[in-house]
């Protein structure tokens, strides 16, 4: 399933100005900055989190990132990424990014945090604490079209092969994930089934 267009304009759901969480090599609060801020020159490690949803076939959502993005613009990603606000629990934040960027909802899973940092040129930095989740959903995505160019339903089969042979075309971010991802769906792979069931992800928590 694909949608290459998409009819309206929800409006700007985020901004250079809102304050994100700074923290500490151990995930700590530390303070705070603006998202411009935190994405200069090298970056300032902050809270983020990173959402894969699936459809109740097993397939994954994936997004191309608007042209209007500061950072990997027109890069495809997993299906939402964004951050927690000053003051805002994380259990809020992954719910009202799925909400303003696809109009989904979904049973979400933590699965792990990491810390990572990649570079876009000149440009600026992703440097973050990142809290990773998965979960379904039988919502039809409703994009937004200031945060998402496209978006495709793909197999995990497709998703795995598609990164072997154009990893250009992704952000790190999601490189680093579905790595991780992926190995724990390696005995649906290996059988030969392109899906999944949530409960594979339910079982993998804290991996």
């Amino acid at each position: 399933m694909r949608n290459e267009a998409f009819a309206g304009d929800q409006g700007a759901v985020s901004f250079d100005s809102e304050e994100l969480i700074l923290v500490d090599e151990k995930d700590a609060e530390v303070g705070h900055l603006t998202k411009a801020e935190c994405h200069e020159g090298s970056g300032v490690l902050h809270r983020a989190f990173s959402l894969f949803v699936f459809n109740e076939a097993g397939e994954l959502l994936l997004q191309q990132r608007s042209s209007t993005k500061r950072l990997w613009p027109l890069y495809w990603s997993n299906s939402c990424c964004s951050h927690p606000r000053r003051g805002e629990r994380m259990e809020d934040a992954i719910h009202r990014r799925l909400g303003q960027e696809l109009g989904m909802r979904a049973d979400l899973v933590f699965l792990y945090k990491f810390r990572y940092q990649a570079r876009f040129g000149d440009i600026g930095s992703e440097r973050e604490f990142c809290w990773v989740y998965a979960g379904a959903s039988s919502n039809p995505p409703r994009p937004n079209s200031n945060e998402i160019a496209a978006w495709r339903f793909l197999s995990l089969h497709r998703v795995s092969r598609e990164l072997e042979r154009k990893p250009d075309q992704f952000t790190p971010w999601m490189k680093l994930e579905w790595g991780r991802i992926s190995s724990k769906c390696s005995p649906a792979l290996n059988a030969g089934r392109g899906s999944f069931s949530i409960e594979m992800l339910e079982a993998s928590k804290g991996m």
